[in-house]
Formats: C-alpha cells, sequence, structure tokens
C-alpha cells in the first residue's frame, strides 16, 4: 500500500510563485571538484568522536548467517524499504494495475530484477516453461511452433534497454500532483536482456511480401495483444527469456517476452505465446485509441510509439529529502530516449535562471538509461532543481509550458515535460510547477 504522507494529491494544480520567499532562488556558487572533495573530507573528519567508530557494536561480537541460509539472496533488512508500490485508486482491481519502481533510492542504471516496475492487464501468469511455446502464423510461408529449448538454439544478444510505459508521467499533464519521484516518473525500469532477435525467427518462418505487420500475444488471462511494423519487428525487437543474466521474473513475462526498444511499453508483451504476420494492423478501431494522443483542438497524434527524451532528478526529491543539513550535497538523476543516446544533461537550481551540464557516469548505451550528477555545497538556500535531457538526434526536453502549447492538456501519455523540485530550507523537497 502507498504511504499517504508520500503522496498528495492537490484539489488544483500548483504552481510556484517567484515573489514568495520560500521560492527564493540559491544564488551560492557552484563549486570546483577539488573543493568539494575537501569540502567532503572536512565534514566526514568531524565524526572522529562518534561513539558508533568508538564502540564495539554487537554485530561484531557473533557470527553471522552461514552461506546456506539464503540459496537466493535478499536485501539487507535495513533496505526493507526500497520496494515497489502501487497507488490503489489509480484501478478498481490490482490485477489490472501498475506498481512504481523506487527511482530515488537507486543509482547507476540497472534496475534490481525485484524492483521493476509491474504493469498488468489480468494479473501475473505462472506458466510452466516446459509446457509453453510460441507460434508463428499469419502471411508467412510456414507457420511455426517453438519450446523454449528451440527458441534458446537460436543465436542470442544481450541488451541494456529502458521500458517506459505511456503513461508514466501521466498524472502530471494538468499540474502537479503526486509528491514523489516514484509516483510521478517510476513506471520505467532499465536491465540488460538476453534473447534472439525476432528477425531470426520470422526469417525461419518466412514472412510474405504483403505482410506489413506483428501481432504478439500474450499468455496471461487478458490475452494482451498489440500490433507492430514489420519494419520495427525486422529491425531491433528481440524475444527475451532472461533479464540482468536469470530468468525473468514471473511479473515481467516468465518465460519469454517482446522487447520492443525505445517503444512504449505496452508493445512489450509478455507471457508471449503468438506472433501473427498481416497486412494491417489487427483490432483496427482498438489499435487506433491505444496508440493515439488527443490534442488541444481535436485532433490527434497516431501511432506515437517512440518515447521521447526525457529526465529526472531522483534525488534531492520528495522521498528523497537532504537530511545532512548544508555542505556538499551530490545531485542526481536519470535520463533517457527512445530515439538513442544522452550525451549531455543540463541541471538547475534555481528554476531555469542557470543551468549548468551535469556529469554524466557510466556507459552511454542506445535506448537505455543514462545517470548525471551535479556536485554542489549547499547553503541551506531554497532549491528549485530542474534537468533537461539533450539526445543524440539533438532534440532537448521540453518545458511543461512547451508541450502543453504544442499537446494540450487532454492525454495521460507521452509526457516528457521538465519535472521541477522545490527544496525548503530544511530540505525538504515537494513536486512544484513553474513554467
Amino acid at each position: 500500500m502507498t504511504d499517504p504522507n508520500r503522496l498528495r494529491v492537490p484539489a488544483a494544480p500548483r504552481s510556484a510563485d517567484p515573489a514568495a520567499s520560500r521560492r527564493a532562488f540559491l544564488t551560492g556558487s557552484l563549486a570546483a571538484g577539488g573543493a568539494l572533495v575537501a569540502a567532503a573530507a572536512a565534514r566526514a573528519s568531524t565524526g572522529a568522536g562518534d561513539p558508533a567508530i568508538l564502540e564495539i557494536p554487537d554485530w561484531t561480537r557473533y557470527n553471522g548467517f552461514g552461506v546456506d541460509e539464503y540459496p537466493y539472496g535478499v536485501p539487507s533488512p535495513y533496505e526493507a524499504h526500497v520496494v515497489r508500490r502501487n497507488v490503489p485508486w489509480l484501478t478498481a482491481e490490482s490485477v489490472s494495475s501498475i506498481n512504481f519502481t523506487p527511482i530515488h533510492e537507486l543509482d547507476g542504471i540497472i534496475t534490481p530484477n525485484g524492483l521493476c516496475f509491474e504493469r498488468h492487464h489480468g494479473g501475473a501468469a505462472e506458466i510452466d516453461p516446459a509446457q509453453h511455446r510460441l507460434m508463428i502464423n499469419g502471411l508467412v510461408d510456414k507457420p511455426l511452433v517453438f519450446t523454449m529449448d528451440d527458441l534458446k538454439r537460436f543465436p542470442r544478444e544481450n541488451h541494456v534497454y529502458f521500458l517506459e510505459c505511456a503513461a508514466n508521467t501521466g498524472m502530471e499533464w494538468r499540474g502537479a500532483q503526486l509528491n514523489g519521484a516514484q509516483y510521478t516518473h517510476g513506471m520505467i525500469h532499465n536491465v540488460m536482456y538476453t534473447g534472439v532477435k525476432l528477425k531470426h525467427l520470422l526469417d525461419e518462418a518466412g514472412v510474405k511480401t504483403n505482410g506489413k505487420w506483428v501481432m504478439p500475444e500474450g499468455a496471461d488471462s487478458a490475452a494482451m495483444t498489440r500490433s507492430i511494423p514489420i519494419e520495427k519487428a525486422m529491425d531491433d525487437c528481440l524475444v527475451a527469456f532472461k533479464m540482468n543474466g536469470e530468468a525473468l521474473r514471473t511479473e515481467q513475462g516468465y518465460p519469454v517476452r517482446l522487447v520492443v526498444p525505445g517503444w512504449e511499453g505496452n508493445m512489450w508483451v509478455k507471457w508471449l505465446r503468438r506472433l501473427e504476420v498481416g497486412d494491417e494492423p489487427w483490432h483496427h478501431r482498438e489499435e487506433t485509441s491505444k496508440y493515439t494522443d488527443m490534442l488541444a483542438d481535436g485532433r490527434s497524434r497516431r501511432f506515437t510509439w517512440e518515447m521521447d527524451a526525457k529526465s529526472v532528478i531522483t534525488s534531492p526529491s520528495p522521498q528523497a529529502p537532504i537530511l545532512h543539513g548544508k555542505g556538499p550535497l551530490v545531485i542526481t538523476g536519470l535520463a533517457w530516449s527512445g530515439r538513442g543516446t544522452i550525451p549531455r544533461v543540463d541541471v538547475t537550481i534555481d528554476g531555469g535562471k542557470n543551468w549548468t551540464e551535469a556529469r554524466m557516469s557510466g556507459p552511454s548505451l542506445d535506448k537505455s538509461m543514462h545517470r548525471f550528477y551535479l556536485d554542489i555545497v549547499w547553503d541551506g538556500s531554497p532549491l528549485l532543481l530542474q534537468s533537461r535531457a539533450h539526445c543524440s538526434t539533438g532534440y532537448v526536453q521540453p518545458t511543461k509550458s512547451e508541450l502543453r502549447a504544442v499537446r494540450g492538456e487532454n492525454s495521460i501519455y507521452h509526457n516528457n515535460g521538465i519535472q521541477t523540485w522545490y527544496v525548503n530550507e530544511q530540505g525538504v523537497a515537494e513536486n512544484v510547477e513553474i513554467s
């Protein structure tokens, strides 16, 4: 269940008042890297008289657990709060609902398997892999049925990709709503998938010249189906059976799922049981509604599959306040794009008056998350934190005002506007809007 203290739904959209004293911008200068290191070291030295280091703790007085205590490793009990969370009022039933990755608690770019967000339409199917089959039919020369062992005989590949629900940040279209990065941006995860190219399987079956679309179907009770253009299916889609080196989790589609890099998560069909090739999208009316974003003037954007460049500061944020007071502060977050890599992220601490290029750390992979940092010395003044992602295509993440000027407020999908956190003098952060 969601902690009600971490979730706030105001009666009307919030907007910051630049004239208010609590919105005073931080005007302190950003320190150089060497000075930051020195400041951090000086702060650490103040702990010399700490009884936690002077006294022998209990856990050094007895043996810990043995190697056979946890055949499958579990996190430390002191990390028990790092879990996925649901928002109960989003849906009537949890079997057709969403939970959220605790991105504010994570670092690097890889999401642990047990924390990857879930989206179900009929609950997570529990499938015996020995009994599972994948069929390819329709406009093919040779309909085929694969066992899991058959699939694993094809050349396999490893790729790190993000998976983002198209409704991620969808509640924020009309103003600041959910108070926490986990809730505003947590319908996303980033893992290494192991599988075989969908192209290999389609080539084995032989796609006819009039085969223009592929319909993947899931083995869950919802029989989840989507339509994918043949060009995408033959490009970089994977039929994956492992994530981060181990078998898919049940909730992530065990024993096999579809991976559609850079495209919205509802197309990544889990518990994959069938791939039908056809000459047009299936359930044409239904597909149109699922791949459509309403605009302000009543028109619609159709087939909006690709996920635009986006970023969010994960700490400090409403669920990750500044606890240590003034001094060295690491501002960090995530950025990603469904069209390429993220070569640059800018960060502002004064609501957009001044921007500083953040430090990127870790691998820069196509259609994957990127980790960024900005190291400052915080003087205790209020902060208005934002991040702005640059895609390798040249696209720059827009402000919410820029996005709404084009898209209006009628959609719940594809909201990639710049997120703002206000941090007060006590280090407590909240979700606000300034543009």
